[in-house]
């Protein structure tokens, strides 16, 4: 849902024909802890980010266009890792958002970097991404890619099957290395969010079972090989998740096969301490993964990264100490949480339709020229956005109203049930807040609309970070026979 369908005086517009109070300035108004940091609105009514008017942009590159908040995005980057006691501590997760220029502000701000394919590892090492800061991830890694990954010399590579501690065992002692690994476990914890997100309860793809015992074996079998190290557990609760519980439940599960582990290899002490001096597999990493969750609408809260970190650290060193263990290092990997808020979306309006719902009730269709191609998450997953005009001020009564898409597609909706005002016209721009992660990471080709550019934005400088892909790169791969 939009902001206003979802904010104070605003639950009861569909329990009667009737329209709640509605406020221009509401509308007009841009949430800080949805927006990037540096957007606000002038005098004019025009939406600017770091200096830059989205107007500007869009008559410059057109429409959809994307445009990110570099220093907004840094500064998310800065956060984490402060939160997580160091960068070294904290892996930005690229399957939200990458780009070449986007590894490197990863890189420059000191954190690690988490690849999930073939793609994603080309570009990291297209963009000079230290290999020794890049973990690999993959349900399903092809050969191919596990040797391009031990031969570029990642840090980690994280195991997630029993076929793949073989496989990877046979390729690291053939090309002379001993590749660090952590092993994928699925806890069985069900995260609080949407089911196609939720990647720690035991019936789905990722990861190797904590209750049946697969992932223990896994670790012991990794153990075996003189090529492999295994550095860690590693696992993932899900996506969108807001507070400590979810992941400090999995930190728990996974610190109790650590010590089932250490007891079996013998390595307590006396003192009832673990010893690891000297040792091949130092299984002292938990990396935890990512999943923080972000504001989409003004009545979301944000995320308060420090008190969930101080949180989740805090349960982390009691269960460690329970256990008599030294607190393992403590690896974060979040995506969303840093690259989601920076971006926002820009849209030319086009058709405009009133669509009567019932006999007293009407809702408006706005269209704009972009949709599922480079937004599926609605679709996908229900997701909301705030959206707002951002070439003018609005002055219009309350509307019930569906922001829709160009997609040959009923379910091609952006906002399904948002209030906006009625003096909303064709050529306006309307931008959608929070697409930065999984928005450009996710797009396509349906219906053969290319891919938009994406722009970032800096002390009142604009620069091109990807060109809006044209109908000639797509006919450039149609081989005509």
């Amino acid at each position: 849902m939009d902001l206003l369908s979802k904010g104070p005086g605003f639950a009861h517009l569909y329990a009667d024909a009737s329209l709640p109070e509605f406020s221009t300035d509401q509308f007009n108004a841009l949430p800080p802890h949805v927006w990037p940091m540096n957007a606000h609105r002038d005098d004019d009514g025009q939406v600017a980010i770091a200096g830059v008017r989205l107007v500007d942009l869009a008559n410059k590159y057109g429409t959809p266009l994307m445009v990110v908040d570099e220093d907004d995005f840094r500064a998310r980057c800065r956060a984490m890792a402060d939160a997580f006691d160091g960068p070294g501590h904290v892996h930005y997760a690229s399957k939200a958002f990458l780009t070449v220029g986007i590894a490197r502000w990863v890189a420059s701000e000191g954190l690690c970097l988490d690849v999930a394919s073939d793609g994603e590892l080309d570009v990291a090492l297209r963009a000079g991404f230290p290999p020794e800061r890049i973990t690999v991830h993959g349900n399903n890694k092809l050969d191919s890619t596990l040797t391009k990954a031990v031969q570029a010399g990642v840090g980690h590579i994280v195991i997630d099957s029993r076929q793949e501690v073989d496989r990877l065992g046979k390729i690291a002692r053939d090309a002379g290395v001993r590749q660090e690994v952590l092993i994928r476990v699925t806890p069985g914890v069900h995260a609080d969010t949407h089911e196609f997100i939720a990647t720690s309860h035991e019936d789905q793809k990722f990861g190797l079972s904590l209750a049946c015992g697969a992932a223990k074996d896994a670790v012991l079998a990794a153990m075996d090989y003189d090529s492999l190290a295994v550095a860690g557990l590693h696992c993932h609760v899900g996506s969108q998740v807001f507070d400590a519980d979810g992941f400090s439940l999995a930190a728990e599960r996974l610190l109790g096969l650590m010590a089932d582990l250490h007891h079996q290899l013998g390595r307590y002490g006396s003192d009832g301490g673990v010893e690891k001096k000297d040792v091949k597999d130092s299984l002292d990493i938990l990396d935890l993964g990512g999943g923080y969750g972000i504001a989409y609408s003004a009545s979301d809260s944000p995320l308060d990264v420090r008190s969930v970190a101080d949180d989740l650290k805090a349960r982390v060193h009691k269960a460690a100490h329970d256990l008599h263990f030294d607190p393992p290092t403590l690896m974060v990997e979040p995506g969303r949480a840093i690259a989601g808020p920076s971006t926002v979306t820009v849209y030319t309006v086009g058709t405009i339709k009133d669509v009567p719902t019932d006999e007293r009730s009407t809702r408006r269709y706005l269209a704009v020229d972009g949709g599922m191609s480079d937004n599926i998450r609605p679709a996908l997953y229900n997701a909301h956005y705030d959206g707002r005009v951002i070439n003018r001020l609005m002055h219009g009564n309350p509307i019930p109203t569906r922001l829709v898409g160009s997609h040959c597609e009923s379910g091609d909706i952006l906002v399904e049930d948002g209030i906006y005002p009625d003096d909303i016209e064709v050529g306006d721009r309307i931008a959608l807040a929070g697409t930065g992660a999984y928005c450009f990471s996710m797009s396509s080709r349906y219906n053969m609309f290319c891919r938009p550019a994406v722009v970032a934005v800096r002390d009142g400088h604009e620069r091109v970070m990807v060109r809006r892909e044209t109908i000639d790169d797509l006919l450039a791969l149609d081989e005509d026979c």
